[in-house]
């Protein structure tokens, strides 16, 4: 995948020097190591791509790395999404990669092998510990047998570390089945060597990504919240069309029984096509009822106006809750497949106006239709 969103990441040794946050390219950051590697930075660019989808406002998002010392025991690096909210920076997400940890301590208490084998011919270079029994033998005793299988399962990487611990200590120390042991210079050495590889044995990584629902939801209703200019009484939710849990009201312009029909045959066609939405038919003024709607975030409102009535084809105004804008297309046939296009983030609302002529107002009324 190729990511090039810019995000904001805050990271492990800005903390201190209390910089700011920066925006980076996740990919590029994943190339230079800032990130640990890219699998990581796939899953933090999922991550962003949900969010924001979602309603979190990309200027109020960041990706906040731990420090070392805040990092879980089992991770080789961590960054939690955040979210600035009236509370402050909230966490929302962590992500943690895991590497092989799980596998490897599972592998070492059961002594079987959890791995992924890949074919191949090829000659490699092998990092390994070359045990001395004896030495073992006399330190450990019954418990040697303990040790030598725990040595004898150490990957690549925890090898060379430890390596540094015996040059630089001469002693490192492990633990397996409840117990610690002391490694020492005389008990173990480290050999290197070239050796033709038939099979690959790969140790699965785990990337562990942990989603706060709550916090999420709050920082959703937040950041979506409105207030309609010139009108402080008028709020509302932006929710994204496709998060809304309603797609789309639909509102006769009164309770005149002409306008029943087409309110039932809309409603019928809206639930084929697979869109959630609510029919309001109360005897509050269509301004009224756009306001109830807008406030529980309703993307879209549908009227069924005179025009409808008495024009043939039977058309409709489709209204933008954001903008306030409408446009009027035909009542069934086109209607429905819109505002499903729209809901599911195939069409926005531009393209919408792009293809549609905006609403400027009805051109026949109730007494019209009285006398034709």
């Amino acid at each position: 995948i190729k990511f090039f969103h810019e995000v904001v990441l805050y990271l492990k040794y800005d903390h201190i020097s209390f910089k700011n946050n920066q925006s980076n390219v996740i990919s590029s950051t994943s190339k230079v190591g800032v990130i640990n590697n890219s699998v990581l930075g796939y899953f933090l660019g999922r991550i962003y791509l949900f969010l924001t989808k979602a309603g979190v406002c990309a200027e109020r998002l960041r990706f906040r790395q731990h420090m070392d010392n805040e990092m879980a025991h089992y991770a080789c690096d961590c960054w939690d999404a955040e979210a600035r909210t009236s509370y402050g920076w909230i966490e929302i997400v962590g992500c943690a990669d895991r590497s092989c940890y799980d596998l490897t301590c599972h592998s070492r208490a059961t002594k079987v092998p959890l791995v992924a084998e890949k074919l191949l011919r090829e000659t490699v270079n092998v990092v390994q510990f070359e045990a001395s029994k004896a030495a073992i033998g006399r330190t450990y005793k019954k418990d040697a047998r303990l040790v030598l299988d725990y040595l004898a399962a150490c990957d690549e990487a925890f090898v060379s570390a430890m390596e540094g611990l015996l040059h630089e200590k001469g002693k490192f120390t492990i633990e397996t089945e409840g117990k610690t042991f002391q490694v020492t210079k005389d008990m173990v050495s480290v050999q290197r060597s070239q050796k033709t590889l038939h099979v690959e044995e790969i140790v699965p990584n785990v990337i562990e990504p942990s989603f706060g629902l709550g916090r999420i939801m709050y920082t959703v209703f937040e950041h979506t919240f409105r207030v309609r200019e010139g009108d402080e009484q008028r709020t509302f939710f932006s929710f994204p069309a496709i998060v809304a849990p309603y797609k789309c009201s639909v509102l006769p312009l009164s309770q005149n029984q002409e306008f029943a029909p087409f309110v039932r045959e809309l409603s019928e066609a809206l639930t084929r096509n697979g869109v959630s939405h609510k029919v309001d038919d109360s005897s509050g003024s269509i301004g009224k009822r756009y306001a109830r709607t807008d406030e529980i975030g309703v993307a879209f409102g549908i009227t069924i106006d005179f025009d409808t009535v008495n024009k043939t084809p039977h058309t409709a105004t489709l209204r933008d809750r954001d903008s306030m804008r409408q446009i009027r297309a035909e009542v069934i046939s086109e209607l429905p497949k819109v505002v499903c296009s729209l809901a599911n983030g195939t069409m926005t609302w531009a393209d919408v106006e792009a293809r549609y002529p905006l609403f400027e107002g009805q051109e026949t009324g109730k007494k019209e239709a009285i006398e034709d």
